[in-house]
């Protein structure tokens, strides 16, 4: 729980020094997201973490009185976005910094095993410090593409990476399709690591730069247009539909 929690915090400061690199006169510049400014970006952030820090303080019930509310997680997502657009650059960030702060503070606490529920249902303390940084890293590739910037990948995308492979057998759920795997992913990664995911034997394997792997099971780049390399049907598929987040 330690190493995630660091790397964690670690991705969260580094697109906080970035966003303080950028004139608050730029907030409103569009990102990739259709219809999201820099300042959305942020918002979202914000929102999500205080929701988070609620799921692990009050239980699987905040994120369902969450739906109960606004009937569709894109709903609850619009909404924080638009409480954002209310507020001054410099507020919004602070929402952020304290909301992502009190999650961390509750989550070393625990051991990494306790369940926590979710938006696609529980997991475990550590799998959802995972989602947290997956979700600073990718909400940051677009704040950077907004501005013409191009991030730095670094060894923390090693949560990201697994996270991408091990919600394959999901996302072949919701695209209504059998997942017959599991896949090996083989992926070579900065600080000249290798990572490796799934069985040596498997029949399907995608291989290719750490970095287009989880841009793409961020759903932020297409594969076609990366390096990456499917042996396969099944791992050629799930190409098309690895998708780490809801």
């Amino acid at each position: 729980m330690r190493e995630i929690l660091a790397d964690l915090v670690a991705e969260q400061q580094g697109l906080d020094q970035f966003l303080q690199s950028i004139d608050y006169r730029k907030w409103p510049t569009a990102t990739p997201a259709a219809g999201w400014t820099i300042q959305d970006q942020v918002s979202h952030l914000a929102s999500t973490e205080e929701l988070a820090f609620q799921a692990i303080d009050e239980g699987a019930g905040a994120v369902a009185a969450v739906l109960a509310e606004h009937k569709t997680v894109d709903s609850f997502t619009e909404a924080g976005v638009a409480r954002g657009r209310e507020m001054r650059p410099g507020q919004v960030i602070e929402w952020w910094r304290h909301a992502r702060a009190d999650v961390v503070d509750a989550l070393s606490r625990m051991t990494g095993k306790e369940r926590l529920g979710w938006f696609a249902g529980d997991m475990s303390s550590k799998s959802f410090a995972t989602v947290r940084l997956m979700e600073t890293w990718a909400h940051g590739l677009d704040i950077h593409a907004a501005v013409d910037s191009e991030p730095v990948d670094t060894t923390r995308l090693r949560h990201v990476a697994w996270l991408g492979w091990a919600t394959l057998p999901f996302a072949f759920q919701n695209a209504g399709e059998g997942y017959d795997g599991p896949i090996r992913v083989e992926l070579r990664a900065p600080e000249y690591q290798k990572w490796v995911f799934g069985p040596e034997d498997s029949e399907n394997v995608v291989r290719g730069e750490a970095g287009d792997w989880c841009r793409v099971v961020v759903r932020r780049a297409d594969a076609a247009d990366t390096g990456l390399v499917a042996t396969g049907d099944v791992a050629a598929r799930a190409l098309e539909l690895a998708k780490a987040y809801i």
